[in-house]
């Protein structure tokens, strides 16, 4: 009956959030602030989202911001509204909660059912005050955003706390009614997440994309966040490129999203110049980013069809002669070889690491990677403020005195130990300005070396 219950959990996640969901893309000028927890505090999927509209929409700039602080509940993000959220003046808001809201208590039966019933009822009442705090602000659009789940049912060390995902899940559905009656926008990224983990535990039951501790997604896990939200913004179906050669009459077939001259085409020679409006996605291989994730980005291109749905730069040429290889060349540097049949079918450029447009995306990724580890000092300031400092009245208090009573603290709390050392540091405006300014350097700079430039491209019948 359990995996009778789970199939069909897979399939109602599939065939109903992702599909149904309509979010209008962000557009030039937006200010995109994501308000959430430590999922979105020390996470990687408002970074990932951001590198998409960096690479494919190499025009339209955004500015997108990180408005997380670990450990926050519904209430904790109404306080901060004004301060951390409106105060980055915003076009658009996400707003996502319900992780810490439910708690963290190992009850069973109907002792835990009342306990998430009262818990879920705290959060949402501070939910209605957040409601109408937004809606004071008619002119910025609002993203409903359901929590990424607790994964009760990896087979790991951390003991599950039976009966929190669906109490978590009472919380996105309000979420969904409230983003309906006011004609906000909602994902819902429990669901679908939730089925990518039991299909693969499937196969392998300790797989879960959020982490050792059941909560926190690693890299792939906040890729497949990325991948969920892009999809509801309806952007699958947008291509790097798409190129079509037909050798048999010397055309070109197609060009979508990109722009081709000066083409000479024959059986065995193929050149052209390229212009494309868009760079392919990077995926980075390297596991990296806070609390150091076993996984990489990467890893998600086995969870969800990103490639196939928002990274494809096809090169398909049409007549070439059967069983013959061709090489191909871009500016002059050799790229690959394959068969006539591969580019019949098309070639995906967009995961050929070694062309100049691919390592053109990868320096963006890396500036991205720099501005998000900037962004993260500056965000365990404002945790130490709103999570540490708050409560004791001291807010904004960046006194010596202040510095001293922490490090006091910290010998019997780990993250503030973990975060003095950032906080001793930011507590200077100073050094918070230049912070800023080391972002908005590195923001101007993807935006400079984003554009998309010309290359020649070269199909020759190997020797």
């Amino acid at each position: 009956m359990r995996n009778y219950f789970y199939s069909f959990l897979l399939l109602c996640a599939f065939a109903a959030p992702v599909t149904a969901q309509t979010v209008q893309p962000f557009k030039q000028g937006d200010r995109v602030v994501f308000t959430g927890n430590s999922i979105t505090d020390g996470g990687h999927y408002h970074s990932y989202i951001w590198l998409y509209y960096i690479t494919h929409f190499p025009n339209r700039r955004i500015t997108v911001f990180n408005a997380g602080i670990g450990g926050d509940v519904s209430r904790q993000m109404l306080e901060r509204m004004d301060s951390d959220v409106f105060a980055k003046k915003p076009t658009v808001i996400t707003l996502t909660f319900g992780m810490n809201d439910t708690g963290y208590q190992n009850l069973k039966g109907a002792k835990a059912d009342s306990t998430y019933a009262v818990k879920v009822a705290e959060s949402l009442k501070s939910f209605r005050l957040i409601e109408d705090k937004l809606k004071q602000h008619p002119n910025v659009r609002k993203i409903m955003i359901a929590s990424s789940p607790y994964d009760e049912t990896a087979k790991i060390k951390a003991t599950p706390l039976i009966g929190k995902n669906t109490a978590m899940l009472k919380i996105a559905a309000d979420q969904q009614s409230t983003a309906s009656k006011n004609n906000w926008d909602f994902v819902d990224l429990n669901r679908p997440m939730t089925a990518i983990n039991l299909q693969q535990q499937q196969s392998d039951s300790t797989f879960t994309m959020e982490g050792s501790d059941r909560i926190h997604p690693t890299n792939d896990g906040q890729m497949v966040m990325a991948y969920l939200f892009l999809k509801a913004q309806g952007l699958a179906a947008e291509k790097v490129a798409n190129m079509v050669i037909n050798v048999n009459n010397k055309k070109i077939a197609l060009a979508e999203n990109c722009i081709i001259t000066s083409p000479v085409i024959n059986i065995n020679h193929i050149k052209f110049n390229y212009l494309a409006n868009s760079l392919p996605y990077p995926m980075d291989t390297i596991a990296s980013g806070f609390g150091r994730p076993a996984k990489p980005q990467s890893t998600v291109l086995k969870l969800v069809p990103f490639t196939d749905e928002f990274n494809q730069e096809l090169l398909q040429v049409i007549g070439l002669k059967e069983g013959v290889k061709y090489s191909l060349k871009i500016d002059g540097e050799p790229i690959g070889t394959w068969n006539a049949a591969d580019y019949t079918e098309g070639i995906n450029m967009a995961l050929i690491t070694g062309t100049p447009q691919y390592q053109q995306s990868l320096a963006i990724m890396h500036l991205n990677e720099e501005r998000w580890t900037t962004e993260r000092r500056l965000r365990e300031y404002y945790w130490m403020h709103y999570s540490i400092l708050k409560p004791k009245g001291l807010l904004f208090n960046d006194g010596q005195a202040t510095l001293d009573s922490l490090q006091r603290y910290a010998k019997k709390d780990f993250f503030v130990a973990v975060t003095v050392p950032t906080y001793q540091k930011a507590r200077f405006k100073h050094v918070r300005d230049a912070w800023q300014k080391e972002i908005d350097l590195l923001t101007n700079e993807m935006y400079r070396i984003n554009k998309p430039v010309s290359h020649i491209i070269e199909i020759t019948a190997a020797k």
